[in-house]
């Protein structure tokens, strides 16, 4: 059984005429934790409209002595930082007490807003907003009805937080339940979601449409299909924003998804890679000077891309015209590039600047390319995966290079070896990471060490 305590700011009369277990904040403050005590679970009425207030500070206390309160101090912030709003719960007005709104009608909606924003008072407004109430906040009726509701709330069995209450932060998973190639399939998915729930954090694979509030989680992990003019660039940024720990961060998404950005830096600290050409135009003086720079065939690359898509080899000039017109109807630039002819490429895989896993990536079958998009049955080829220590140092080396243009996050470097030498294609934010693919060495190892990288930088935040 469950001792429960209703801490308020001053003396509340009238909740001490209705009830025996109301105490002040500084009592709480003074007298608990108590020796042999029972459990204990706390309703936070202290006003906690302001940072480091009473009411944030009772919330924040109750956690650090095992109390089970309400609300967190999470939902605190996430009510606190204007984040907070009834995306996907439908119409809802006025207050809603512990779940309870005065209109018959908006039952299900008045649920749904507590269950994803638990506090003992909310209010909303003519926007759809939450904000955080307080008992100071309500009129005499309001009190009224919410003594009522109190009353009926601390007779029943608290379920807020009892299945996730071993964790210490909660993870968002993006992913596209409709994604044809998503950077990892399902079984990957699930084996991410083990290896958080050992290092503490309880993660769940969501889609944009089951995400209501980032602001309630402590870190996002994109694993769906990323782009610069798309929603999964605008939640990085908002996630980062808010504070959370980002992977992959809105930074490396914008300069791994613009192969332009790429090559330029890879030029200016001199990253091995095949020679590329930037093209604004297809005038006959451009054709000419990339007849005169590269040999048929040559490959052209829309500055934005993933998966082999967006990338054409072309094997003369009249090809080359007619794939320049195309391309430039969607793109001011394109990129040319040295075609070279590979039976693999590598694939390195690097996190916060360390290779944790390696692959070859055969050629798709009758295809130049590790995947073909137009094929029915041998979308993409064959594959090794490899310790680390088995890449060729200078692989190994072009990869690590070749990320510290971009950032710290979670990379996929494409790396063609030809002669003993590296050349560098690109540097992938969101890379591949399948079962029993890129997880085949290390196994469900791979899954700890990225999951690892989320502690560590959830631990130097300094929240939880």
């Amino acid at each position: 059984m469950f001792k429960t305590l209703i801490v308020v700011d001053n003396n509340e009369q009238t909740l001490v005429l209705s009830f025996e277990n109301v105490i002040t904040f500084n009592t709480y403050l003074r007298d608990y934790p108590k020796r042999n005590e029972p459990k204990t679970r706390i309703i936070n009425l202290c006003d906690a409209s302001q940072y480091l207030s009473k009411g944030y500070y009772c919330s924040l206390l109750a956690e650090a002595r095992k109390h089970q309160v309400l609300p967190s101090v999470k939902t605190i912030n996430a009510l606190r930082s204007n984040q907070a709003s009834l995306q996907n719960i439908g119409h809802i007005d006025g207050a809603v007490y512990f779940g309870h709104a005065g209109n018959d009608q908006q039952v299900k909606a008045a649920k749904s807003v507590f269950k994803q924003y638990p506090a003992p008072i909310l209010f909303v407004d003519e926007q759809g907003l939450l904000q955080q109430g307080s008992l100071a906040s309500l009129s005499e009726q309001q009190h009224t009805d919410f003594i009522e509701k109190l009353n009926e709330f601390t007779q029943t069995q608290w379920r807020i937080g009892k299945v996730e209450r071993r964790f210490r932060w909660d993870m968002a998973i993006l992913v596209d339940h409709n994604e044809k190639v998503p950077p990892s399939d399902k079984d990957a998915i699930t084996r991410f979601i083990k290896a958080a729930a050992k290092h503490g954090i309880n993660a769940k694979a969501l889609s944009f449409e089951e995400i209501d509030n980032i602001a309630q989680f402590d870190a996002l992990f994109i694993r769906q299909t990323t782009a610069i003019d798309h929603p999964t660039y605008r939640l990085a940024s908002k996630a980062q924003s808010l504070g959370l720990v980002v992977i992959d961060d809105a930074e490396s998404i914008l300069r791994c998804c613009n192969k332009v950005y790429l090559h330029d830096a890879f030029n200016y600290q001199k990253v091995p890679s095949l020679k590329t050409v930037v093209v604004a135009d297809q005038s006959k003086d451009t054709i000419e000077q990339l007849e005169a720079s590269f040999t048929y065939p040559l490959v052209l690359k829309m500055p934005e891309g993933s998966f082999s898509k967006g990338v054409y080899k072309v094997a003369n000039r009249d090809e080359l015209e007619a794939k320049l017109s195309e391309l430039f109807a969607l793109s001011a630039l394109v990129l040319a590039q040295e075609y070279m002819y590979t039976e693999y490429d590598w694939r390195v895989g690097v996190l916060n600047g360390r290779a944790i896993y390696a692959c070859r990536y055969l050629m798709a079958r009758n295809h130049w390319q590790i995947y073909n998009h137009d094929a029915k049955r041998f979308f993409s080829g064959g594959f090794e995966t490899l310790p680390t220590f088995e890449l060729p140092k200078a692989v190994l080396d072009a990869a690590l290079k070749a990320c510290k243009t971009v950032g710290k996050g979670l990379y996929g470097v494409d790396v063609k070896e030809h002669q003993g030498r590296a050349y560098v294609l690109e540097v992938n934010d969101n890379p591949s990471i399948d079962h029993k693919v890129e997880d085949g060495y290390l196994g469900d190892e791979l899954y700890m060490i990225i999951m690892d990288e989320f502690k560590q930088r959830l631990e130097a935040r300094g929240r939880g």
